[in-house]
C-alpha cells in the first residue's frame, strides 16, 4: 500500500508540539497537525511490505504486537496517500468506533509494529487517522447515520467509558434500543475525567455522543446503578445488560488517613470537572499551586498528574516509580515486533524537565513513611531504593529494600497512581455476578456472558485496566456477543 518507495523518498513527520514553557499556561490540546498535502505524504510511506504486523493484535511474550482493533491500516494509509479521503474514513470505522479518541490518546501500537520501523522510522499511522477522522468531520462524513430498522429489543449498558460506549453504538447500529447509564454528571467515564483536556479536549467527547444521541442512543447520567436504581428493575426493563463500570475498586495505601493524599483519579476528576464547570473560579479541585507534590506510580496516569501539577503551578514534582529505567533503545532481548520496552519521556516529563531542569521520575523507589505534622497533614514522606533480587525458594525475582537508602522529600501532596484493582462490590452484589480470583466480573475464557442470565460484562470490568483501544475492542466483542443472544445470530462486523 501508499508508494512502493515513499518509504525512502518521505522522512517521517509528525505533529508539532508547543513548546513545553507556553503550553504550561493552559489546558488544551497543544498539537500543531500537519496540513492534508503533507499529510499524504506520510500516508505514502506505508511500504506495501507484505505482512501487516500493525495490524495484527497479536500477543508476543504478553505484550501486544500491533493494534488490536485490527484496524485495516494499510488500506487507509494508500487512501490517504491518494488522496480519497471519504473511503478513508469508511474504512477506518469499519474495526473502530472512536479513531477521534485513540488518535489522541492510544499509544499507537501499530506504529511499534510497523515493518518499516524495523531498519528506520515507522509510519505516523495514529497521525494519518487523526486527519482522516478530523476531515470526516469537516466534510460532513461523520454525521448522524440512525439505524433504517429496529428490532424491538431494549438493552441497558451501565457505564459510558470507551467500551460501554463502543457496546452501545454497535447494538444501536443493529437496531435495539439502548440505553447507557452513567452516574457521573457527564458521558464518558474515564474518556471525560480520568484524560486530562491537554490530551483530550472534553468538546471531542460531546460531539461524539450528540452523534449517537441523533442516531438513537439514550443517556442517563447522575444514575448509579445497584443505588439508585435497583438492577431487579433493570433486568425486568431491559432485555439485555450489559455491564461497563470499569476497575474502579481503588488499592488501599497506608497512611492514607493523612491531609493530602489523593488517589490520582480523583486528583483528575476533580480538576476536569472544576474546569468544564467554571475555568476553575469554583476552587473545587486539589490546589498544587506552590507546593511539593509526590506522585506514586509511572504510566500514563502519573504522567498526567505531573502535567496537571505543573499547569497550577507546583513549587516541585517527584515521581515515583518502583521499576528500573527502562533502556532508551530496544535490548537485544526485546527485538521487533515486540512492543519496545524502552524508556518513554511524555508530555508531563518533558514539561517538567523544562520547569524544574530535570527529570521528575525517582526510579527503583518506594515509599516508607507518611510524614504527618502536628495537625494531621502532610508534610513529607520518606522513600527508601529497592534491588531485585532472586528469591532462593521460588526462583522469581523480588523487591527487597536497601538498608540505609533512605531519604525524605517535602511533599504537601501525595497522588497515588499506582492503579485500580476490579471491580466495586456493590455493583457485583446488586446483579449477583460471580468474580474471578483479580475480582474483575468472571466469564468463560474469550466470552461476555456473567453468571447471571441476561448480563453480560465487557471492558476493565472484564479484563482488568488497559487501554482505550483494548476497551473498545471488548466493547465491539461483547456487543456481537449480546446480539447473538437475542437475535439468534449477529451480523455485526467486529473485524
Amino acid at each position: 500500500m501508499g508508494k512502493p518507495t515513499g518509504f525512502m523518498e518521505y522522512k517521517r513527520e509528525v505533529s508539532v508540539a508547543e513548546d513545553p514553557k507556553k503550553r504550561i499556561q493552559h489546558f488544551n490540546e497543544f498539537h500543531e497537525h500537519l496540513p492534508k498535502e503533507k499529510q499524504r505524504l506520510q500516508g505514502a510511506r506505508c511500504m506495501e511490505c507484505g505482512v501487516p504486523f500493525c495490524q495484527s493484535g497479536m500477543m508476543i511474550c504478553g505484550m501486544a504486537s500491533g493494534c488490536p482493533l485490527h484496524n485495516l491500516v494499510p488500506e487507509w494509509n494508500d487512501l490517504v496517500y491518494t488522496g480519497n479521503w471519504q473511503q478513508a474514513y469508511n474504512r477506518l470505522k469499519k474495526t473502530n468506533n472512536f479513531p477521534e479518541f485513540t488518535s489522541r490518546v492510544c499509544p499507537a501500537l501499530c506504529e511499534a509494529a510497523c515493518t518499516c520501523g524495523l531498519n528506520g522510522d515507522p509510519v505516523s499511522t495514529k497521525e494519518n487517522e487523526y486527519a482522516i477522522i478530523e476531515n470526516a468531520y469537516s466534510e460532513g462524513y461523520a454525521a448522524a447515520k440512525p439505524p433504517v430498522v429496529r428490532t424491538g429489543k431494549k438493552v441497558a449498558v451501565i457505564g459510558s467509558g470507551p467500551s460501554g460506549l463502543a457496546a452501545a453504538d454497535l447494538l444501536n447500529q443493529r437496531g435495539h434500543q439502548v440505553t447507557v447509564f452513567e452516574r457521573s454528571d457527564r458521558v464518558g467515564g474515564l474518556l471525560m475525567y480520568g484524560i486530562p483536556n491537554m490530551k483530550l479536549e472534553k468538546q471531542i467527547i460531546d460531539r461524539k455522543i450528540n452523534i449517537m444521541k441523533e442516531e438513537g442512543v439514550t443517556f442517563v447520567t447522575g444514575t448509579d446503578i445497584g443505588k439508585d436504581i435497583k438492577a431487579s428493575k433493570l433486568l425486568h426493563d431491559f432485555d439485555r445488560v450489559v455491564l461497563a463500570c470499569g476497575a474502579s475498586n481503588p488499592i488501599n495505601a497506608p497512611g492514607r488517613d493523612a491531609e493530602g493524599i489523593y488517589f490520582a483519579v480523583d486528583f483528575l476528576k476533580a480538576n476536569t470537572r472544576s474546569l468544564l464547570d467554571s475555568n476553575f473560579e469554583d476552587k473545587k479541585y486539589v490546589e498544587t499551586k506552590g507546593k511539593n507534590v509526590v506522585i506514586i506510580g509511572g504510566g500514563d496516569t502519573g504522567n498526567d498528574c505531573v502535567g496537571t501539577s505543573i499547569r497550577h503551578g507546583a513549587k516541585s514534582v517527584t515521581q515515583i516509580e518502583m521499576m528500573p529505567k527502562a533502556p532508551d533503545k530496544r535490548a537485544e532481548n526485546n527485538p521487533w515486533p515486540e512492543w519496545p520496552k524502552v524508556c518513554k519521556t511524555d508530555y508531563g516529563q518533558e514539561e517538567a524537565i523544562a520547569v524544574y531542569g530535570h527529570d521528575p521520575r525517582i526510579y527503583e523507589s518506594t515509599v516508607k513513611e507518611f510524614i504527618k505534622d502536628k495537625n494531621g497533614k502532610l508534610k513529607a514522606v520518606k522513600i527508601v531504593k529497592l534491588s531485585w533480587e532472586k528469591d532462593p525458594a521460588t526462583g522469581r525475582m523480588k523487591m527487597q529494600e536497601i538498608a540505609g537508602s533512605e531519604q525524605t522529600l517535602d511533599a504537601e501532596i501525595v497522588l497515588i497512581a499506582a492503579g485500580f484493582l476490579g471491580t466495586q462490590k456493590y455493583i457485583a452484589d446488586a446483579f449477583g455476578v460471580e468474580l474471578n480470583e483479580r475480582t474483575n466480573v468472571k466469564t468463560a475464557p474469550g466470552k461476555y456472558q456473567t453468571s447471571v442470565e441476561n448480563v453480560f460484562v465487557t471492558g476493565d470490568m472484564h479484563r482488568g485496566q488497559s487501554l482505550v483501544v483494548w476497551a473498545i475492542r471488548e466493547g465491539r466483542e461483547a456487543a456481537h456477543a449480546v446480539d447473538e443472544s437475542l437475535m439468534g445470530y449477529s451480523n455485526l462486523v467486529i473485524q
